[in-house]
């Protein structure tokens, strides 16, 4: 390629540049991919089984059907601030290998976002814990996370 023969710039006209928005962490804490079932109680004690998708300790992100989230969330409008949905969702994790552990929480449906034609992913962000679910989650998201910065064998 040649050079260019002059670098005025008394034709050119500014141009602004738009900035991409990065999608917001909604949660404060790192998050691991899990693989579990997940049962959510809404206020009026009906129950409903999904997926977990990631776990953190502050939250869950949940993996449901269109006919789940219009049971969860009638009107299919993902919650403004402030007007979260309560639910409880219970869930277990293993704290030793043979000995899964229920993990109750208290907690409000803060996201939802559609992934496919009949999959939803539903943010909860935990409140109040139920006995020590809090540690058991803990030590979980936290061996999880260990593992998953180990360098793997050659």
């Amino acid at each position: 390629m040649g050079k260019a023969a002059s670098f005025q710039t008394s034709h050119a006209r500014r141009v602004r540049m738009k900035t991409t928005m990065a999608t917001p962490n909604l949660r404060n804490q790192q998050r691991v991919d899990v693989s579990a079932d997940i049962t959510i109680e809404k206020p009026d004690g009906e129950c409903l089984t999904c997926s977990v998708a990631n776990l953190s300790r502050s939250g869950v992100m949940i993996s449901c059907s269109e006919k789940a989230v219009k049971q969860l969330i009638p009107d299919r409008k993902a919650p403004a601030p402030g007007h979260w949905i309560p639910v409880k969702a219970r869930f277990s994790v293993p704290v030793l290998p043979t000995q899964p552990v229920s993990v109750i929480a208290d907690g409000s449906i803060v996201n939802m976002r559609r992934v496919a034609r009949d999959e939803f992913h539903l943010g909860i962000q935990f409140a109040e814990f139920e006995g020590n679910g809090y540690d058991y989650l803990d030590r979980y998201v936290s061996k999880l996370l260990a593992d998953s910065r180990k360098p793997t064998g050659a």
